[in-house]
Formats: C-alpha cells, sequence, structure tokens
C-alpha cells in the first residue's frame, strides 16, 4: 500500500479533544509519536482554546513525518460529545480511537488494543489499563461498572497495580479517557450524544452499543496514564451537576423498565451509604470539606435533578428508538447492569 494510501484510511483514526490545555495536549501528541503500530492518524478536535493550543498543533506536530494531525478548531465551546463526534465524522479508520488530552498512552497502546477486534466481528469497543498519571502503580480505571441509580465509576479505580487486572477479558464498557470503538459500530448506533454535553457521555454510548449486541474487551497491554478530574476538578460543583443530570439521563433513556422504577430506592441507597462518609469527609466527601460545601454540594444535586426531570420528554424519545433497535432483551440488560454492579462501599470510596 503507498504511502498516500494509507494516509487517505489509515487503520486506525485517533481522536483528541482539547480545550485550554496546551501542555496536557503537547505531552499527549508526544506519545502518538512513540507508538509502535504506525497505520493511524490524528484528529485533533479544540474547542475555541485561548492558550494557544491550536496554534502549538499547527506549528510542532502538523508536517511532521512520524505523524498524520489534523485539526479541527471550533470557533465555540461546543462540549466534549459534540468535538468527538465531529472527530468520529471526519474519522478514516477502520478503527476509531479516543484519547484524553491530559492521558498519555504508552508506545504499545494502538498495537494491543487494536487485536482485540481481530476475528470477533461483534466486539464494538476496547478497554484499557488506565493508572493514575501521578501515581502510576495505582489503577484509574480498568473499564467501568455501574451502580443501578445509573451512577458509574471505573472498575478498579484507586487501587494498586498487583498484576490483579492482567488478563484479557470482557468488561461492561471502556472509559472515554483511552478507549477504542469500531466504526462500523459508530456508524450503526451513532456516537455520543450531545445532551449530556460533558460527563456520563461514555457510559451513555458504552451501554446503547450493548443494548445493540456490541460486547466490549479489556486489554491490559494497552497502557495509558491520565490525570484524574482535571476537565473541571474534583472539587468542581459544576462537575458535580453534570455526573448527576446525566446519570438520571443515561438512566432514563436506556434502563430496562424494571430497573428505572426502583430508581429513586437505589438512588436513596447511595445517598444514605453516603452519610458516613459525609461525616468523616472521606471519598468524593473530601472534595467538599465542612458544612456549608455540603449544603452546597446538596443543592446541586437538586438543581441537577430538575434539569433533568424538564429533559426526561425528550429522552423517553430518544428511548424509543434506541430500544425499537435492541438487539438484547430488557431481561438480557437487566442482568448485564447487576453483574457489573459496584458496591455502595467502593462508589462512596473513590472519585469520578
Amino acid at each position: 500500500m503507498s504511502i498516500e494510501a494509507r494516509q487517505a484510511q489509515p487503520e486506525i483514526s485517533v481522536v483528541v479533544v482539547n480545550w485550554n490545555r496546551r501542555e496536557d495536549l503537547r505531552r499527549c501528541l508526544e506519545s502518538l509519536a512513540r507508538q509502535t503500530w504506525r497505520d493511524f492518524e490524528v484528529l485533533v478536535v479544540d474547542n475555541a482554546s485561548q492558550d494557544g493550543s491550536a496554534e502549538m498543533v499547527r506549528k510542532e506536530f502538523q508536517g511532521r513525518p512520524d505523524l498524520s494531525v489534523r485539526l479541527i478548531r471550533n470557533e465555540t465551546n461546543r462540549g466534549y460529545c459534540a468535538a468527538n463526534n465531529q472527530g468520529f465524522a471526519a474519522a478514516n479508520g477502520r478503527l476509531v480511537a479516543l484519547l484524553n488530552n491530559d492521558a498519555e498512552a504508552e508506545p504499545n497502546f494502538f498495537a494491543a488494543l487494536r487485536k482485540a477486534f481481530e476475528g470477533a466481528e461483534d466486539v464494538g469497543m476496547a478497554a484499557s489499563k488506565v493508572l493514575m498519571y501521578e501515581d502510576p502503580s495505582r489503577i484509574d480505571k480498568v473499564g467501568h461498572l455501574i451502580f443501578p441509580d445509573g451512577q458509574n465509576r471505573g472498575r478498579g479505580a484507586g487501587e494498586l497495580d498487583r498484576g490483579q487486572y492482567d488478563r484479557q477479558e470482557e468488561c461492561l464498557w471502556p472509559d472515554g479517557c483511552a478507549a477504542m470503538y469500531r466504526k462500523r459500530m459508530l456508524d450503526e448506533i451513532g456516537g455520543f450524544d450531545e445532551d449530556l454535553f460533558l460527563y456520563g457521555d461514555d457510559a451513555e454510548l458504552g451501554l446503547r452499543a450493548r443494548l445493540a449486541g456490541w460486547r466490549c474487551v479489556y486489554v491490559p497491554e494497552a497502557v495509558v496514564r491520565h490525570k484524574r478530574g482535571s476537565s473541571l476538578g474534583k472539587d468542581s460543583l459544576e462537575r458535580i451537576f453534570w455526573i448527576e443530570r446525566n446519570r438520571v439521563l443515561l438512566a432514563v433513556k436506556l434502563f430496562p423498565w424494571s430497573l428505572l422504577w426502583l430508581n429513586p430506592f437505589f438512588f436513596a441507597t447511595r445517598l444514605l451509604g453516603a452519610l458516613p462518609a459525609a461525616a468523616g469527609d472521606r471519598g468524593e466527601m473530601a472534595h467538599f470539606p465542612g458544612f456549608w460545601n455540603k449544603v452546597r454540594l446538596a443543592w446541586t444535586v437538586l438543581r441537577a435533578d430538575a434539569a433533568a426531570l424538564r429533559m426526561i420528554p425528550r429522552m423517553l424519545r430518544k428511548r424509543r428508538e434506541v430500544w425499537s433497535k435492541a438487539k438484547l432483551t430488557p431481561a438480557e440488560v437487566r442482568r448485564l447492569i447487576l453483574e457489573n454492579r459496584i458496591p455502595v462501599r467502593a462508589l462512596l470510596g473513590q472519585s469520578n
């Protein structure tokens, strides 16, 4: 195959969305330049950064012999979901990888992930081993788990990496900070739900793909280091707003009715379980110390739930479309969710 043909239709397209994180973006792109698998293109989608990110990409990365980089620059911040969808639409590869701008991939990242799709036409997603950037001896995420109220968290988050997740196996869905998708699957089911804007987007896409009959494989040899919570910050009430609102929207759109009716019960169970953590400022609550910070946190959750309620009619319309094409039965989806249920104790002991 000629160089021109490889550039026109590479095996892998990797989408990197950026907003005002020039230095992180530079390190992310340099990690892609070190990949052992070379048949790929890079699509940088910049959401109107004001820190010189786009200029840096043009000056330092476009035209390099070791990277094929295209830059899509938005005039406004369109959000993570819409920006990734722009990258999906522009991708030429048979496989589409996502890599957050605050993540750095080890050299075997592409080579390992692409093998998950070989000879398995029902595999639509591949998850990587994501380690904490500040302490790579600890796991950030190795695929995902979900609580039956729609809240999701990374599998293994915060654990020491002792090799307990070093076996390739099926998992629920990949974390969007470092994932790979089959382009045919994205063309079939669509990309991210842009109504979510930020947070919970990879969970919605992953669960929607599972409903459509696609599987996800976790590949431990594909290693990434990720700066946790750097999009908005772990102590950001805005982050809590998006997480809580989108939890409700995901459940309304994708959960079988047998679980959806029980959503308030599961939500209350999680809140009751959070009381000891709140009293001791542990886990998520450590980012909101003191009485008034917790009042602000509770008010943010109420605002998020109110915002979600206003969007329920729209989500119900989307629900009808998704479930009309589902390959799994409601009972199979319920079993999938419950089999990948995260315990309340683990859920409260970590941050998103």
